[in-house]
């Protein structure tokens, strides 16, 4: 068997078999396929599809590729939580320590910065001297003892995803249904949990810009798991929008703490509240969310996870301790009127440019560049007055960055109404 005769045959738009598809992994794996190679079969498969029976089986043999994390000696009751991707969204990590602070167990493995998206763990290495990279070891033992961990992809877990994510990244195939449904379930089964809940995002901010094609990859999400015996749910929602204020790494971090603070964004509060109460239904926990925090018990959940991966739990207290850019340039509204819609997008690229994104796998992130949205969705705003603000160090990129959030803002004379962004639960 060949790499290139299984690039050609998915080249022609015919379907993988299992001995094909295990083929193709073991060589990722081994070396003996190149990355090259790996990136002409994942552009075929971009252009080509896959059907559902090639998806579990592409599925499998990622989850095959390494270990598969056994909890079982923890609880029968453990959740892990994932999101499709979206701008601003800094939903993981309210949803862990809100679900710890109720008594459910909640074990995360998370990725960094995918095309325009932010990544979790990004977002959390802008705490100084947080630590992702657990042994798996590590990993259990945190679970075991707080009720929560959060690392990044492991080499010994679901490897073949860790390298086809990467490759996905800087070749633009990032946005197809059956990539992205085996790159989150693989990780979903690898890390062990037996409750999985899934974000799916629609939108100008996510890789799916339909809600059609959201609760298509859902259902196809929510059958893998179901031949792969685990039980999936999915909460579709909107990412026509920024979630929340914040953009960026350690700005996010900063919203975080604010959230659990009391300080709830409402769009923030309905999806993250929605996962959160799933997560409750499904482990038959009865405690009110809203409590957890009015109480200050999930922002004490939250400071224990920091100081159990070793990070500086002192930002809590003081948000100078984190990333700070050197720049802080204040955008200003060209009319009058009510935010109608953000695009988040424009948002999103924007803030990639400022240095919080990459542009290929190796570049270095700059933890402290990000925006602020100072208006958001119905809010008013005068002409002159600020709507966002720009956090870089990159002199250069303001004005580019400035261009594409004004672009972004549609104002409007009448105020728009109210709306969720839940769109159906599956």
């Amino acid at each position: 068997m060949k790499i290139v005769d299984i690039i050609e045959k998915k080249k022609l738009g015919q379907n993988l078999n299992e001995e094909e598809i295990k083929f193709f992994i073991s060589g990722v794996m081994s070396g003996a396929i190149e990355d090259y190679q790996t990136s002409a079969l994942l552009m075929a498969i971009y252009f080509n599809g896959m059907d559902i029976d090639e998806t579990t089986l592409l599925t499998k043999y990622m989850v095959n590729s390494g270990e598969i994390l056994d909890l079982s000696d923890i609880s029968d009751n453990i959740v892990d939580k994932h999101s499709t991707g979206g701008v601003g969204d800094k939903i993981t990590l309210i949803f862990l320590p809100l679900i710890a602070a109720a008594g459910v167990y909640s074990a995360k493995l998370s990725g960094r910065g995918l095309g325009h998206t932010g990544g979790t763990i990004d977002k959390l290495e802008s705490i100084p001297n947080f630590k992702t990279d657990l042994s798996v070891e590590e990993f259990k033992q945190n679970v075991k003892l707080h009720k929560t961990a959060i690392a990044a992809q492991t080499l010994s877990l679901a490897p073949a995803d860790g390298k086809l994510y990467a490759l996905r990244d800087v070749t633009s195939t990032v946005d197809i249904i059956p990539l992205i449904a085996s790159s989150v379930v693989s990780k979903k089964i690898a890390s062990g949990a037996n409750h999985i809940i899934l974000d799916v995002k629609y939108g100008s901010g996510a890789f799916l810009k339909t809600a059609k094609e959201a609760e298509k990859l859902s259902k196809i999400m929510v059958e893998v798991g179901k031949r792969l015996n685990r039980n999936i749910c999915a909460v579709i929602s909107s990412m026509e929008q920024p979630l929340g204020r914040a953009i960026g790494n350690s700005v996010e971090i900063q919203e975080v703490i604010e959230f659990l603070k009391g300080n709830m964004e409402p769009d923030l509060k309905e999806i993250t509240f929605t996962l959160a109460q799933t997560a409750l239904d499904k482990t038959g926990n009865s405690q009110n969310l809203e409590e957890l925090v009015t109480s200050g018990m999930a922002l004490q959940k939250f400071r224990e996870i920091i100081k159990a991966q070793n990070g500086d739990d002192g930002i809590i207290d003081d948000y100078s301790k984190l990333p700070q850019a050197g720049i802080k340039y204040e955008v200003k509204s060209k009319s009058d009127g009510f935010v109608k819609n953000i695009d988040a997008l424009k948002i999103a690229k924007a803030c990639k440019n400022l240095g919080a994104g990459r542009e290929k796998k190796t570049d270095k992130i700059d933890y402290s560049a990000g925006i602020y949205l100072t208006q958001k969705y119905a809010e008013p705003v005068k002409k002159g007055e600020t709507v966002a603000v720009i956090y870089t160090n990159k002199k250069e990129s303001v004005k580019e960055a400035e261009d594409l959030i004004l672009s972004a803002y549609e104002i409007t004379n009448e105020k728009p109404k109210s709306k969720s962004l839940i769109y159906k639960i599956i």
